[in-house]
């Protein structure tokens, strides 16, 4: 099996539930206050590690004891941490979330997260990849750093899943070097012009993102699962019923379980169900990194779905 490389960012989150979000100049009593590791590089790496894959991070965290937390949870789930850089003389990244009836809002503060460059990722490939791995990444991290390492890695031969969050406009030469995208809807908006609202813009956006050249757009629709479109045509998930309690990390074990799939060498229509099932799963619990299942969790799941 190949292994899963992420490139991204390593946050602390700090979370608390409200009854509504407060207005602004407003406080709003809140409670339930979480302190957990996150960041959407570090939750993806961890959900791939928990779902299967040999995986491994590359980052950077503060020389603090936020950063020193942040590896240790990356490590006791089995991610290799070798390539992560403790940066002096600048703070780990920071997540401040909301939480309203499940779901959530977030004010970020990138911190260490914007220190590496193209070139750091780029030695930390030659180092560590070889050709078939894959290679994951997001915008959490330092815009031009994260498209030189996508085309780094293209150019090495990994097979590269991109997650434009938060989103921004993709530059047009960035698009030949992505082979898989996965977004949800309101990134879509951002990076295609068009709302999913119903089954005939998913489709057209869909379709947009493939006329740029990607392999597989994966377009996660919250609690209407994702559609997926690869040469194969499209892929319609539903996830099964649970009880959802917070959404944090759902995206992130969505698109972990991508990575796993596509390392494993498992059919998309397989890695599809794996993606929807432990995504959904991972709503079911609070916080990101420790809200995301275990194999067995997912494959019984599956297994009582059939």
């Amino acid at each position: 099996m190949d292994k899963v490389i992420v490139f991204g960012s390593l946050n602390m989150d700090l979370t608390i539930e409200c009854p509504r979000q407060p207005r602004m100049g407003e406080t709003v009593t809140g409670s339930g206050f979480l302190l957990n590791p996150g960041g959407k590089g570090a939750n993806q790496a961890v959900a791939a590690s928990r779902l299967g894959a040999d995986t491994l991070m590359i980052g950077a965290v503060g020389a603090d004891v936020f950063g020193d937390a942040l590896v240790t949870s990356l490590e006791r789930a089995g991610v290799a941490c070798g390539r992560i850089h403790h940066i002096e003389g600048i703070s780990t990244g920071v997540a401040s979330i909301t939480r309203v009836g499940g779901d959530n809002c977030i004010v970020l503060d990138p911190g260490a997260n914007h220190v590496l460059t193209g070139h750091d990722v780029a030695v930390a490939l030659e180092e560590v990849a070889t050709a078939g791995d894959v290679f994951v990444t997001q915008l959490e991290c330092d815009l031009e750093a994260t498209w030189e390492a996508l085309a780094c890695a293209h150019a090495r031969g990994l097979y590269t899943i991109f997650n434009p969050a938060p989103a921004v406009e993709i530059p047009r030469e960035v698009w030949p070097v992505i082979d898989a995208i996965c977004l949800n809807e309101t990134e879509c908006e951002i990076v295609t012009g068009v709302f999913p609202g119903d089954e005939v813009t998913t489709r057209r956006a869909l379709e947009q993102l493939a006329s740029w050249g990607v392999e597989v757009a994966a377009l996660t629709l919250g609690a209407q699962g994702s559609r997926v479109l690869s040469e194969g045509g499209i892929i319609e998930s539903r996830p099964p019923a649970v009880r959802v309690v917070d959404t944090t990390g759902a995206g992130d074990t969505y698109i972990g379980a991508l990575a796993m799939g596509s390392a494993r060498g498992l059919p998309l229509d397989e890695t599809v169900e794996w993606a929807t099932c432990a995504s959904a799963l991972a709503t079911a619990r609070l916080g990101a990194q420790q809200a995301v299942p275990a194999a067995d969790e997912v494959a019984a799941l599956i297994a009582a779905r059939r």
